[in-house]
């Protein structure tokens, strides 16, 4: 008879009818079988392959979706799990939303793509047809991939060192040319003979003191002594960047939607 009532259970679609039998069920048989005629019917209603596509049969929830802007990405394949972050009461349902991909980076084509937040919501809807799904986030996603293997080895050391070089000598160079420009050693000069009332024999106090200043200056406003930071506030260097990088994925993000690249609906 148990064997029956399973067969039977599993033969319902409706999910209402699957409710008021289970009910039945669950009356009439002991706490053991009454869990297997559950877990039966709980795989009914949240998994069928129809056509080779594997659905999740649910009730009306509400999947959260969090994208981000920019995405790097090391593998070359792109999941709903990768773009952002997912929220839903049904762990089931939010494990497999995680698992849809997205796009594929294949050999030889752009190592940048974007994608529709209404591309992800139709991917998401295939998956999940009685499930809503809210997004939170960033309307358009750029997705980039990097090679890390690419990146590796003494040209990448060699690169970093040629950047710092430029950096610390360059910004020497600025400091000497701008204070050759204002003068600096004569206002020094001028200074010390009216504070001692006789010209100065050479580099002295002041300029040892502004030059320590200058020093002291420099890292606080940049908040950084090494790879330590003197508040928890970003760096104005920090600031300015993420303003640029924000810049940047709006330029990309509006060229691909011009030039008709963006991964979107039809």
């Amino acid at each position: 008879m148990d064997l029956i009532r399973i067969k039977y259970g599993i033969t319902i679609i409706n999910q209402e009818r699957v409710e008021q039998n289970a009910s039945f069920f669950f009356c009439t048989l002991n706490c053991s079988t009454e869990k297997r005629i559950e877990k039966k019917i709980l795989d009914i209603l949240r998994c069928r392959n129809a056509k080779g596509e594997n659905r999740v049969m649910s009730t009306n929830v509400t999947i959260y979706l969090k994208a981000e802007q920019n995405v790097e990405m090391q593998s070359e394949d792109v999941y709903v799990k990768d773009i952002g972050k997912v929220l839903c009461s049904d762990e089931h349902i939010l494990a497999k939303v995680k698992s849809i991909k997205l796009h594929h980076f294949k050999e030889g084509e752009s190592k940048r793509q974007v994608i529709s937040i209404l591309k992800v919501i139709e991917e998401i809807t295939k998956i999940c047809p009685n499930s809503s799904v809210e997004n939170i986030g960033e309307t358009d996603i750029l997705v980039e991939y990097i090679n890390v293997n690419k990146h590796k080895g003494m040209v990448q050391w060699l690169k970093l060192a040629f950047v710092a070089m430029i950096s610390f000598f360059g910004t020497a160079f600025t400091i000497m040319a701008f204070h050759n420009d204002i003068g600096i050693n004569d206002v020094f000069v001028k200074v010390y003979e009216m504070v001692m009332g006789q010209p100065g024999d050479g580099y002295g106090i002041l300029e040892l003191a502004y030059s320590a200043g200058l020093a002291a200056g420099i890292i606080i406003f940049f908040n950084h002594i090494g790879g330590r930071r003197i508040t928890k506030d970003p760096t104005p260097i920090e600031v300015e960047m993420r303003v640029y990088e924000k810049d940047v994925n709006t330029a990309l993000i509006e060229t691909a939607e011009r030039e008709g690249k963006i991964k979107d609906v039809m």
